[in-house]
């Protein structure tokens, strides 16, 4: 007995567990609301120990944040949340670092240039193309638009 395309299609269907869009969408919230709490009460503890400002504090907040997720990450912490969580886990600068640092961990067997090096940034050239694109025609509307200050 073998079956077309289609009738394997419906059986497998058929057959996948169901998907709350609700629930997924409540805990990628509040995942997602936690880390940014985190990242503003890391950024008020720069604000209020070193006396920096807010634009000041905003640096180490991030290089905190991305240190945090690669501990996380480096410890499977990270991609479990992520698991429960789903997008909420992504959308944070956290979830760039767990994307570098899982393809770092994945490939390390490879070696550190061609393994680690490469396969670590064949995920951030994409990133770093779009920003740089993006960057590129911000600037050209900003000069045609002329909403420089002068």
């Amino acid at each position: 007995m073998t079956m077309s395309s289609k009738e394997y299609k419906a059986f497998a269907k058929s057959r996948e567990p169901g998907r709350s869009v609700l629930k997924n969408c409540l805990r990628a919230f509040v995942v997602g609301g936690l880390i940014c709490v985190l990242g503003q009460a890391v950024q008020n503890g720069y604000m209020a120990w070193l006396h920096l400002t807010s634009t000041q504090a905003s640096g180490p907040t991030v290089a905190t944040m991305i240190f945090i997720s690669v501990v996380l990450t480096s410890l499977g912490v990270y991609d479990k949340m992520a698991q429960w969580a789903g997008a909420g886990t992504a959308v944070p600068v956290t979830g760039f670092a767990n994307s570098m640092c899982s393809a770092a961990l994945e490939h390390r067997s490879e070696g550190l240039v061609l393994g680690v090096g490469g396969n670590m940034f064949k995920l951030a050239g994409s990133v770093i193309v779009y920003g740089a694109v993006a960057a590129f025609f911000v600037g050209i509307a900003h000069v045609i638009l002329g909403t420089g200050g002068q």
